[in-house]
């Protein structure tokens, strides 16, 4: 299992991914899920990944064996939408290839992605792509996309991020929304790869690979479970009476 999240506000973009991958008890592995295609001034995508590992390392490679090649390619694409239809195309060629042969082992074929970042001429935009091949893109008032194991990490999110939050508010919401996650589900774990992508830039710059014993993370955690002990104790207690409609 994985969780990833990316996140489009008006400054920009949030991509966060842990690195588990598990194919049972005692295989548990460290595998980056977060790859990125750049050309500096021009355009900087980042594609996140979630699903079976066989499945969405050979669409990644497959992408990355486009670069430089006659046709289309993440790094010639003339904008998101195209890029993100790129990688549909890939993904239904991986599936052509291999989505039999999983069957009669009875694998599913489960892959999912994020694409997101911005080119020249355009807006930033994030997509997700979805196991088929098709695609939705995020808008202002859906500006978040979470793929994996998602249900622990949405609610903060939910509360917390919208289209208007600063870039440095809604990483933090990406690393609770994560810490979440973590607490309860041993399948996601650290390291964790985290990319702030500023509007306009062009280019990728605000990267981290954030280790278990990462000071600021530990401090972050630590304060977020105390803070939220604090908050529950000043709830009203409970009203039997009332609830009862008495």
């Amino acid at each position: 299992m994985t969780y990833c999240v990316g996140m489009l506000m008006e400054a920009g973009l949030v991509f966060l991914s842990d690195t588990r991958t598990n194919a049972g008890v005692d295989q548990i592995n460290v595998f980056r899920k977060m790859s990125i295609f750049e050309q500096p001034g021009d355009r900087a995508l980042v594609l996140l990944s979630a699903g079976n590992l066989a499945i969405t390392q050979a669409v990644v490679s497959l992408l990355f064996e486009r670069q430089g090649k006659e046709g289309d390619s993440l790094l010639t694409v003339p904008n998101l939408f195209e890029a993100a239809r790129h990688v549909g195309d890939c993904l239904r060629e991986v599936h052509h290839r291999d989505a039999e042969s999983l069957a009669g082992f009875n694998i599913d074929f489960n892959a999912n992605f994020l694409l997101g970042g911005q080119i020249k001429g355009e807006r930033p935009r994030l997509f997700n792509i979805y196991a088929a091949g098709n695609f939705v893109e995020a808008t202002s008032d859906t500006p978040y996309f979470q793929i994996g194991e998602s249900k622990y990490g949405k609610p903060i999110l939910d509360r917390i991020f919208n289209w208007h939050s600063p870039m440095d508010e809604a990483a933090k919401c990406a690393l609770i929304s994560m810490d979440s996650t973590l607490k309860s589900n041993l399948s996601v774990g650290m390291p964790l790869d985290m990319l702030c992508y500023e509007r306009d830039s062009l280019k990728t710059t605000r990267r981290a690979r954030i280790n278990a014993d990462n000071a600021y993370f530990k401090r972050l955690r630590e304060a977020w479970g105390e803070q939220i002990k604090q908050a529950f104790g000043q709830l009203p207690g409970m009203e039997w009476d009332s609830l009862a409609g008495r």
